[in-house]
C-alpha cells in the first residue's frame, strides 16, 4: 500500500513511518519541521533499511498539499499538528489555524486526488471531564482545553466528511499518554524547550538536564495521592495505527476507537519506575495542584481489541527502559 504519512518527522509519526516500513508499505512523508527534526526520518530509513521519501510541507500549503495527493496514495496516516496544551491556552487562534484549518486543507485534496482513506491521531482530550473509569468511546464529548476543542472539531470535520460521502473510510484514533521510544534507541520523544509531559521531563530529570520534577498534587483521591493516567507505548501506539489501516474497509464511515493499555499508573509510580529503569534516583517534589487536571483517567480499549484486533503489549516497566535509552543515548535529542 502506498502510505502518505504527515508529520513524518514527528514523535509518534517517526514510530508509525518505520512500522509501516517494516511491514512492507512504500511510505512518503510530509512536516513543517516546526516542532521536529528531519534527523528522525534519516533515523527510520537506516532502521528500515529501506527508501522514505520526505518533503517539507505545511498543512496550511493547499496548493502544495493538492501537488503531492495527486501522486496517488492508498491512504493516508495524519499526525501533523501543534499539541501543547498550555500553549494552546496561550495562542488558540494559532492552534486553530494549524490544526483545524489546516486538516480542512488535507481532507480537501484527498477529496481531489480520490484519496478517501485516513488514519486521524486525535486524543483522550475530546472527553474532556471524566465521569468515570475506564473511558469508552460512548463517553460525552466536550474539550476542556483549545488543544482537545481541536482535535474534536477535526473528529467533526472528519465526521461530515464520511456522511457526505459514504466511500469515506476514517479511523479517528483517541490516544491516551504515549511515552517510551523505539527499542534501538535511534528515535524518540524530542521535545522543544520545556517538556510539557511527564515522561520526558522525568527522563531529562535522570539524564541531568532538569533538576527534579515537580509534582502538581499529592492529595487526589488516588493511591498515592498523584495524578493517575494511561500511559501506552509509542510502538505499541504505532502498530495500532497499522490496524486500523488494515482493518478500514471493515466498516463504514468515521469510526473512533481508544488506543490506551486500560491501566492507570500515577506520577509517583512513573518516576519509580523511571528510577529503575536508570539506575539512579529522580528528584522530585510536591507542588499545587493545577487547574483543570483530572484526578485520574485511563481506557477501555475493548473496541479497538474487539473491531481491529489490537491491544497494546508493552507494560511501564518496558515504556521507561525503552525510554531512558533513548534519553541516555541523545541526551539532547536529535539535536546531538
Amino acid at each position: 500500500m502506498k502510505v502518505l504519512v504527515t508529520g513524518v518527522s514527528g514523535y509518534i509519526g517517526s514510530h508509525a513511518a518505520l512500522e509501516l516500513l517494516k511491514a512492507g508499505h512504500e511510505v512518503h512523508g510530509f512536516d513543517n519541521l516546526s516542532n521536529s527534526s528531519e534527523e528522525a526520518v534519516r533515523r527510520v530509513r537506516a532502521l528500515a533499511g529501506r527508501p522514505l521519501r520526505f518533503e517539507r510541507l505545511d498543512l496550511l500549503d493547499a496548493e502544495g498539499l493538492g501537488r503531492l495527493l495527486k501522486e496517488g496514495f492508498d491512504a493516508v496516516l495524519h499526525f501533523a499538528g501543534l499539541k501543547a496544551v498550555g500553549e494552546s491556552v496561550e495562542k488558540p487562534e494559532l492552534y486553530r489555524r494549524n490544526n483545524v484549518d489546516g486538516s480542512a486543507n488535507l481532507l480537501a485534496a484527498m477529496e481531489a486526488a480520490g484519496c478517501r482513506k485516513l488514519v486521524f491521531s486525535s486524543s483522550c482530550t475530546v472527553y474532556g471531564e471524566v465521569r468515570e473509569n475506564p473511558v469508552d468511546e460512548s463517553h460525552p464529548l466536550g474539550a476542556v482545553n483549545p488543544y482537545g476543542r481541536t482535535k474534536l472539531d477535526v473528529e467533526n470535520l472528519c465526521l461530515e466528511r464520511a456522511r457526505l460521502d459514504p466511500r469515506w473510510r476514517i479511523a479517528l484514533l483517541r490516544y491516551f499518554n504515549p511515552v517510551g521510544a523505539h527499542d534501538s534507541g535511534r528515535i524518540g520523544e524530542d521535545p522543544r524547550g520545556v517538556p510539557n509531559n511527564l515522561m520526558p521531563f522525568v527522563m531529562q530529570a535522570a539524564v541531568g538536564r532538569r533538576d527534579k520534577v515537580r509534582v502538581w498534587g499529592n492529595d487526589y483521591p488516588t493511591p498515592d495521592g498523584t495524578g493517575v493516567r494511561d500511559y501506552i507505548h509509542v510502538v505499541d501506539l504505532a502498530l495500532g495505527h497499522l490496524a486500523a489501516l488494515d482493518h478500514l474497509d471493515a466498516f463504514v464511515g468515521a469510526r473512533a476507537f481508544n488506543l490506551g493499555t486500560g491501566r492507570g499508573a500515577s506520577v509517583l509510580e512513573v518516576i519509580a519506575a523511571a528510577a529503575r529503569a536508570a539506575g539512579r534516583e529522580i528528584a522530585y517534589e510536591i507542588a499545587p495542584r493545577r487547574p483543570g487536571d483530572a484526578a485520574a483517567i485511563w481506557a477501555d480499549p475493548a473496541r479497538a481489541r474487539r473491531e481491529l484486533g489490537w491491544s497494546a503489549r508493552l507494560g511501564l516497566e518496558r515504556m521507561c527502559a525503552d525510554h531512558w535509552r533513548w534519553q541516555k543515548d541523545n541526551p539532547n535529542g536529535y539535536g546531538a
